[in-house]
């Protein structure tokens, strides 16, 4: 998964950084979440607080669509290991990254998620990024996750409404036309 540059808003980066890396966790083995309007807030050391919760509208496809992303994605990771214990998940991988075109990171990921996937669940990632990624060495976030119900009239599996920011963003198909874009 290629990184935005740095004139993209912090915004994108955050959903992309969100996407990305709880795409990969979240392939692991992880339990399916339940279909309908997610709200997800984020809390990411150096990222502006206060940003508001997102929402994500998800069906069983598009669940299975970020699956698959990442099952590609880690293929190249070298290590991929996940536990469960009751409704407690750990994650430990190391992977490699292309950053932008032929320029790669090694990210080291350990993540705890607990809860129910089908009400709510929260998790505390950790990744470090060698070399350093746009100068970020390491990353911490923290993610707590709630189903509130259908998705709302007009939206559609894959969107995703950022607070500040008019209009959805499908994560389905921006995921589409970066696969796309790949050899």
């Amino acid at each position: 998964m290629a990184f935005p540059s740095r004139t993209t808003g912090p915004l994108f980066l955050t959903a992309t950084l969100i996407a990305g890396l709880c795409s990969q966790a979240l392939a692991l083995d992880m339990p399916k979440r339940k279909s309908g309007l997610w709200e997800i807030t984020t809390s990411m050391e150096g990222m502006p607080k206060g940003m508001g919760a997102i929402q994500h509208c998800i069906d069983q496809n598009s669940d299975n669509l970020m699956q698959q992303d990442a099952e590609k994605f880690k293929q190249q990771c070298s290590a991929t290991d996940v536990k469960q214990q009751g409704d407690r998940i750990t994650i430990h991988s190391v992977c490699k990254m292309e950053t932008t075109k032929n320029v790669f990171t090694t990210t080291t990921m350990d993540a705890v998620f607990t809860g129910a996937f089908d009400s709510a669940y929260r998790g505390d990632i950790k990744t470090r990024f060698n070399p350093p990624l746009h100068g970020m060495v390491e990353s911490r976030m923290g993610i707590a996750a709630k189903w509130v119900g259908a998705c709302k009239p007009g939206q559609k599996p894959g969107d995703i409404v950022m607070p500040g920011r008019a209009g959805n963003f499908n994560l389905e198909e921006a995921m589409k036309k970066h696969n796309a874009t790949k050899p």
